[in-house]
């Protein structure tokens, strides 16, 4: 069993920053995971934000938030983060962190176009104000 636990979401105005947490826990026998974030604005459907294996240096990101966004996973403390730069407006939603332990691809664009991912943290809120 894996849990994900989110933090770092707020207010903010355009052009800031924020950086989402998500913290892995629970009992896995797994090193390597597709680690990905998602989010989910009011009356829109879920898109897949920016995703990575953590076994890898690699990321891939939707094109809204390429140049803008920076997914990055440390390993010794198990931690999934996501730094939000120029912020917009349109970035407001709520955002997940989700995994997947011991993919069967070890590519970053695998787990970008993964959707069943099993694990899902609780979720935090991003409100960008313009």
């Amino acid at each position: 069993q894996v849990q994900l636990v989110e933090s770092g979401g707020g207010s903010v105005q355009a052009g800031g920053s924020l950086r989402l947490s998500c913290a892995v826990g629970g009992r896995s026998y797994y090193t390597n995971y597709c680690m990905a974030w998602f989010r989910q604005a009011p009356g829109k459907e879920r898109e897949v934000v920016a995703a990575i294996y953590t076994r890898a240096d690699s990321a891939t990101y939707a094109d809204s938030v390429k140049g803008r966004f920076t997914i990055s996973h440390d390993n010794a403390k198990n931690t999934l983060y996501l730094q939000m730069n120029s912020l917009k407006p349109e970035d407001t939603a709520m955002y997940y962190c989700a995994a997947d332990p011991g993919p069967p691809q070890d590519r970053s664009a695998y787990c970008y176009t993964l959707q069943a991912y099993p694990y899902w943290g609780q979720g935090t809120q991003v409100t960008v104000s313009s």
